[in-house]
């Protein structure tokens, strides 16, 4: 039976370089059906328990809540915004944790991230790592890629053997 992969960058940029990471690690997995979702097709209104009480939640939440439960491996790959989520994944966060606080639903992952800095979103990646267990994730491994202008190449991904390597073996655990 094919695995299926859900993969995204938990950024709205139409430039997103952590979805070119989400998408260039989900295509390092062998025999997988692989799913890059876009954050822009599923914006939704700033959270509120007002607005949740006065519209209930909205169907494009209920449409990403549910199609992080047909993958069998969830690849999520974080810019850093400010030491933190970017506003769009963390409102899209906030609305599927009302769904259910186990958002992840027991699903493995693989949560990634970079930036143009030499940290490479590492402070998201730590909050990520820590936070989403206690959200049903199963986090199967993690990888940061720093100074992505430096490291990553549309054609060939990362160009860096190092840090390649690293990151295929994080995925051969996987």
């Amino acid at each position: 039976m094919t695995k299926k992969i859900i993969a995204f960058g938990a950024s709205s940029s139409s430039t997103s370089i952590n979805k070119k990471l989400a998408t260039y690690a989900a295509s390092l997995f062998e025999n997988c059906l692989v799913e890059i979702l876009d954050l822009n097709d599923y914006e939704l209104p700033i959270y509120s328990t007002d607005k949740e009480q006065k519209d209930g939640i909205p169907q494009l939440a209920h449409d990403f809540y549910n199609k992080l439960g047909t993958a069998d491996l969830i690849i999520i790959s974080f810019a850093e915004h400010n030491g933190a989520y970017s506003a769009a994944f963390k409102n899209i966060f906030d609305w599927i944790s009302r769904i259910n606080g186990k958002t992840f639903q027991e699903k493995p992952m693989l949560l990634l991230a970079t930036s143009p800095g030499i940290r490479g979103g590492s402070s998201v990646l730590e909050i990520a790592n820590k936070r989403f267990p206690f959200q049903g994730g199963i986090v199967k491994g993690s990888f940061s890629l720093p100074s992505f202008n430096d490291n990553f190449d549309d054609k060939d991904g990362i160009k860096n053997p190092e840090l390649k390597k690293q990151l295929l073996e994080i995925i051969h655990s996987i």
